[in-house]
C-alpha cells in the first residue's frame, strides 16, 4: 500500500498563454505519481514584490495526493518548471511556470533548499485567495491558525481578480 501525502501548491504564470500554462503545469504533475483532488478558479494578479513593468499573473493553488516525499516533489516540480522553460534569473523574474510547496501535510521542513509551510504564503493574498477556496480550514502547521484566518489577517492589498 503506497502512502498518500497531501500537499498544497501554489502555480503561478505571466509568460505566454498563461491559462494554458496553468493547464500544462496539472497534464504534467498527473505523469509523476501526483493526484490533483481540488483545483481553485484562477486568479489575475500584478506581480508580487517588484516594481518593474512585468506582465500580470495568473495564479491557482491545486491541493494534490502524491506518494512523494518532499525533496522529491520539489524536484519533479523544479522539472515540470525547466521543461515549460523556466531559467534561473533571480527571484521575482518573470515566468511561463512557477511552482510553489505550500503546506505538506503539517509537516515542517527547514533547509537550506526547501522550506515548508512555504516561508512567505502568509502575506501572499495571490497564495491565500485561492488557498481559502479550497482549503480555509486547514492550519497553518507553523502559526496554528486557519487559511480563512491568514487571509483575513493579510496585509497584501494587493488586487486580486478572479478570471472568468
Amino acid at each position: 500500500m503506497k502512502i498518500l501525502n497531501t500537499a498544497y501548491l501554489s502555480l503561478g504564470s505571466n509568460l505566454g498563454d498563461r491559462k494554458n500554462n496553468l493547464l500544462e503545469i496539472a497534464q504534467q504533475l498527473s505523469l509523476h505519481a501526483i493526484e490533483i483532488v481540488q483545483a481553485s478558479s484562477i486568479f489575475e494578479t500584478k506581480p508580487w514584490g517588484v516594481d518593474n513593468q512585468q506582465p500580470n499573473y495568473f495564479n491557482q493553488v491545486l491541493k494534490i495526493y502524491t506518494s512523494l516525499y518532499p525533496f522529491g516533489l520539489m524536484n519533479v516540480l523544479q522539472s515540470i518548471e525547466k521543461n515549460m522553460g523556466r531559467k534561473e534569473k533571480g527571484n521575482y523574474q518573470p515566468r511561463t511556470a512557477d511552482i510553489d510547496i505550500i503546506l505538506f501535510n503539517d509537516w515542517m521542513i527547514h533547509s537550506d533548499v526547501l522550506q515548508i509551510p512555504h516561508p512567505r504564503f502568509r502575506e501572499r493574498q495571490f497564495v491565500l485567495t485561492p488557498l481559502c477556496q479550497i482549503a480555509d480550514d486547514t492550519k497553518d502547521p507553523l502559526t496554528k491558525m486557519t487559511i480563512r484566518e491568514l487571509k483575513d489577517n493579510c496585509n497584501d492589498l494587493l488586487d486580486i481578480q478572479k478570471v472568468k
